[in-house]
């Protein structure tokens, strides 16, 4: 584990979740909990981290809440492997509740319009061995395991084909294996905010995600908890904190269930 906020002391994090009355994780889930797989369908948990979420939720009264990029549909696999209470997916466009309900935000028909146009000349591209994915609230192009010159090729058609998009409706972000041509307006940091809004001001929080769609969430947790980085390589982050799974997200696990159980 590697401190990445000059200001950040984790010996007293845990120790103030030992005395917290109200603990909340908040949880990407492929890259974080689980490895990437080029069929998302087949990515399952590292060892050993799915028993460990369940004994940070049934020993440490910790809420649970996954925040995906995957559509609300595609989540439902994951959400059947791994304990939790809350689940946000489409990065913040659907929710599925602790009572069983799948709510989603309204989307702007001009925002809309504008993925329509951009689905076709997406969907063009699968000759070259692309997945295009249509969500709730974006197009996502996945090009993870092609070749370098491949994804150039796409990320250049993409970028002929998409410049006449309104950018005051959509914008593009790149992820770990693609592109995503998402509405503005929400996005996992919102989410997180949201979940915050609920919680009391002391309780103790942290965020863990991988991508570049989780920086969003680092932001919103500052001041009020502390965000992990989870992934083998260090970049440029807003994070407090850098784990490398899944040894040290495994020993990170430990470490909540320890300090939070010995609170009870």
């Amino acid at each position: 584990m590697q401190a990445l906020d000059p200001g950040l002391d984790l010996d007293s994090f845990f120790h103030e979740l030992g005395r917290a009355r109200e603990r909340v994780l908040l949880l990407d889930y492929d890259g974080t909990l689980a490895p990437f797989h080029r069929r998302p369908e087949h990515a399952v948990p590292y060892p050993r981290i799915a028993e460990l979420l369940r004994e940070v939720s049934r020993r440490c009264a910790t809420r649970i809440v996954i925040v995906s990029g995957r559509r609300l549909a595609d989540l439902r696999g994951p959400l059947a492997r791994i304990p939790h209470h809350e689940a946000w997916a489409s990065h913040g466009w659907e929710r599925f509740t602790s009572s069983g309900a799948a709510l989603a935000y309204a989307i702007p028909n001009a925002a809309q319009r504008q993925l329509e146009l951009a689905e076709a000349p997406a969907r063009g591209l699968a000759m070259h061995g692309v997945r295009v994915e249509r969500k709730a609230a974006s197009v996502a192009v996945h090009w993870r395991g092609l070749a370098p010159e491949v994804v150039e090729r796409v990320r250049a058609m993409l970028a002929r084909a998409w410049d006449a998009l309104d950018a005051d409706e959509v914008g593009l972000l790149e992820f770990d294996g693609g592109v995503e041509l998402r509405v503005r307006g929400r996005d996992k940091g919102a989410a997180v905010r949201e979940i915050l809004s609920g919680c009391s001001a002391d309780a103790v929080c942290a965020y863990l995600g991988d991508d570049l769609t989780d920086e969003d969430a680092f932001e919103a947790i500052r001041g009020r908890g502390l965000g992990v980085l989870v992934r083998p390589e260090l970049r440029d982050t807003r994070a407090h904190l850098w784990i490398a799974p899944p040894l040290e997200l495994a020993a990170f696990l430990e470490r909540w269930c320890e300090s939070g159980g010995a609170g009870r």
